[in-house]
């Protein structure tokens, strides 16, 4: 399950020069982080600080579906690989009694074998079913690096060796439901949030984890993003432990059935239903797209990234015939997530998912809009001036747009003297029409509004500045390459 992240860049696809004569960029838009399907933590923490409750907010998420009742263990992955693992804080192994204060140590013999040794390496027996591992105290440290990123973890309930489908020693944490759900809620979502976003994390990650089975008959989820996020009994918060306690057994159910509860992080605005971002599912009436006016709060709830097109088309790969012209989306769901799109080059259009698009280019989310934006500069002539033509306060003249006679209104107080050039390229896909403004950067390091023209029906521009420095033209919140007019 996606969780939630500490915002990223994307150095690879930010890192651009600075402004020049000449430049042109990929500009990609989007909303959201993560898949999109089900709660978003962010939308649920929004309606949290509005006053809803739990209940209220699961019923928003999760359309149709009923709280019940439910119980049951739950057995994660911890460990797979090696051949040996240790433990502390046991006090019985298959049938013998330990110590919890010495350390013991389990070694896969064979391929169906494990065998138990104490602290001074006498071997206490050989276990041809898993060695099942538990404590008076309730917790057994499970020694090494756990695939959930704990070293030296605590974990509730049982500790099961056995050899790995994988390869090696798998090592299982048998846990009961509630307590797992106890090691999952601060690791999908901050513990620091309101009580009832917590609530409804606690629910939807103990109805996840009782609709799902990663492991077969080995175990039912892995302790991270596969599944949920599991940190076991070092991973708890007071303030997560009382949602769970709250809550306790609680899940959601549709037409009798645990109701897979997808979750995520930011939705931008929009969930979006199950079949357009994990394509072949079948739709769900409790996983449909909905409105989430709170998401707002996420700083993923809205992003940019600016890049080349060489660097997009070294993403793209295998994608792009021919050279990169850009990507036009031809299909979104009920979100603005991308359904289709076509990969646009001069050799013709390769046609692709929104999740092949993401996995490319490193996306947050499918929900994402894409533009070429080019600008060049070259010298111009001073437009003709006339009686009823006004001039600036440093003696120029309010240049023309040359571009289908078209005037362009430039704000005298911002141009300088100096020798006449012009702003021109396009903006692909073309907004038929558009009004682009003008801006030069200032001496305070912002962007002032210096003229106003119009892009034609192929999105192109041509537009006369005066005076040395650095300009860029923007469409509606699009904003196009730094060019330097010296």
């Amino acid at each position: 399950m996606r969780r939630l992240a500490i915002p990223f860049t994307l150095i690879a696809l930010l890192a651009l020069p600075q402004a020049a004569g000449a430049a042109t960029r990929q500009i990609i838009r989007g909303a959201g982080f993560g898949h999109g399907i089900g709660m978003s933590q962010y939308g649920a923490y929004g309606y949290a600080k509005h006053g809803y409750d739990y209940k209220q907010i699961l019923a928003h998420y999760y359309q149709g579906t009923d709280l019940s009742k439910s119980s049951g263990n739950v057995r994660v992955l911890l460990q797979t690989g090696s051949r040996t693992a240790s433990f502390t804080g046991a006090t019985s192994a298959g049938g013998h009694r330990l110590s919890p204060s010495k350390t013991y140590r389990v070694k896969l013999s064979g391929l169906s074998r494990v065998l138990l040794y104490d602290p001074k390496g006498k071997r206490l027996g050989h276990f041809d079913q898993p060695l099942d591992v538990t404590s008076d105290s309730g917790l057994v440290r499970l020694n090494g690096r756990a695939i959930n990123g704990v070293s030296a973890g605590h974990y509730r309930g049982t500790l099961e060796f056995m050899p790995s489908p994988f390869s090696g020693l798998a090592v299982v944490n048998s846990a009961s439901l509630d307590d797992y759900v106890k090691g999952v809620v601060p690791g999908e979502m901050p513990s620091s949030w309101s009580p009832a976003a917590l609530q409804a994390q606690a629910v939807a990650a103990r109805s996840y984890a009782l609709a799902t089975d990663a492991g077969g008959p080995v175990f039912d989820q892995y302790p991270d993003t596969r599944s949920q996020v599991y940190k076991g009994a070092d991973g708890e918060a007071p303030s997560s432990n009382a949602a769970v306690d709250a809550t306790a057994g609680q899940v959601l159910r549709y037409n009798g059935e645990i109701a897979v509860t997808y979750f995520f992080s930011t939705s931008g605005g929009h969930t979006e239903d199950v079949q357009n971002v994990f394509y072949g599912a079948k739709p769900e009436p409790y996983l449909v797209g909905v409105k989430d006016p709170y998401d707002n709060i996420s700083p993923k709830h809205r992003w940019q990234i600016r890049t080349t097109t060489a660097r997009l088309q070294r993403r793209l790969g295998s994608l792009v015939r021919g050279k990169l012209r850009g990507i036009k989306v031809l299909k979104h769901g009920v979100s603005p997530r991308i359904v289709w799109a076509d990969v646009v080059g001069t050799r013709g259009s390769v046609r692709v998912r929104g999740a092949t698009l993401k996995s490319r280019l490193g996306l947050d989310d499918t929900w994402a809009s894409f533009n070429r934006f080019s600008t060049k500069t070259k010298p111009g002539k001073p437009p003709t001036q006339t009686p009823t033509t006004p001039t600036t306060p440093g003696g120029g003249v309010t240049p023309t747009a040359a571009f289908a006679g078209k005037r362009v209104r430039l704000f005298p107080s911002t141009f300088h003297p100096g020798k006449p050039a012009r702003l021109y390229g396009s903006v692909w896909p073309a907004p038929d029409r558009a009004l682009a403004k003008v801006q030069r950067k200032g001496k305070d390091g912002r962007w002032h509004t210096v003229g106003r023209t119009r892009l034609d029906k192929r999105g192109k521009y041509n537009v006369a500045v005066r005076g040395a420095g650095v300009f860029r033209l923007v469409v509606g919140d699009l904003s196009g390459p730094a060019t330097s007019v010296r």
